[in-house]
């Protein structure tokens, strides 16, 4: 009976996360709002357990704040958090593609170029979420590789901090493009097993800040 009740507090806890994430990505809960404990627990028809456990995992990934005594809050997305984002991704990803560079085969660089026409074909049909994904699959690849779950688990969670809370209705399609182009550049050198300049490249270009900065400004309105 206690493993069954464990379980089934787990899903619960699970479910709760996902429906505030959704209500993030979605922009209802959007940057600032409070959220109000009482009231989510009522609608949502579950115990503070769970929804309390759902705002502390969001709140370890810097989705939220829980203030003691004072409610809980939707953190904003500012350019310094975003600089620093990029910082740690860049660093990462170059990290997990130079200890897993000798994992990679054909196979790989093969499926990293179907992704990328993939992620093409979603640029004609304006179809955003499955670009997001394929992007995501692609960088996934050289990833996964490594080995190291840490760097994955990371490196996921801050991807959807930048993309997912909330997400955009558009994109900046100059700036996919170019993106597409990158992953190009990127490719190749991973073919010609080039990998310390490859982990250079992701680094100092694909995740440069410096590099971006023009394009995450547009999309995360900074300039208006």
């Amino acid at each position: 009976m206690t493993t069954k009740h464990v379980l089934n507090l787990t899903s619960l806890k699970d479910q709760v996360y996902m429906y505030l994430s959704d209500q993030m990505k979605k922009g209802v809960l959007k940057p600032g709002t409070a959220i109000n404990m009482d009231e989510t627990s009522e609608r949502l028809g579950v115990s503070k357990t769970p929804l309390r456990d759902a705002l502390i995992r969001l709140e370890v990934e810097g989705f939220v704040t829980i203030h003691p005594r004072r409610g809980v809050v939707v953190n904003p997305l500012t350019l310094q958090e975003i600089r620093d984002y990029y910082q740690v991704i860049g660093a990462l990803e170059s990290t997990a593609l130079l200890s897993g560079s000798a994992s990679l085969e054909d196979s790989h660089v093969e499926k990293m170029r179907r992704l990328n026409k993939a992620m093409i074909e979603a640029l004609k049909k304006r179809n955003f979420g499955v670009y997001y994904q394929k992007n995501l699959d692609l960088h996934d690849i050289y990833i996964n590789s490594s080995g190291n779950r840490i760097i994955k688990m990371t490196v996921d969670t801050l991807k959807k901090r930048l993309y997912d809370f909330p997400r955009p209705k558009d994109y900046i399609r100059e700036w996919e493009e170019e993106s597409i182009k990158e992953h190009q550049a990127l490719i190749g050198l991973i073919a010609e097993e080039k990998f310390q300049e490859a982990a250079d490249y992701i680094r100092d270009v694909h995740w440069s800040f410096e590099v971006q900065e023009k394009y995450l400004r547009k999309y995360y309105l900074f300039d208006e």
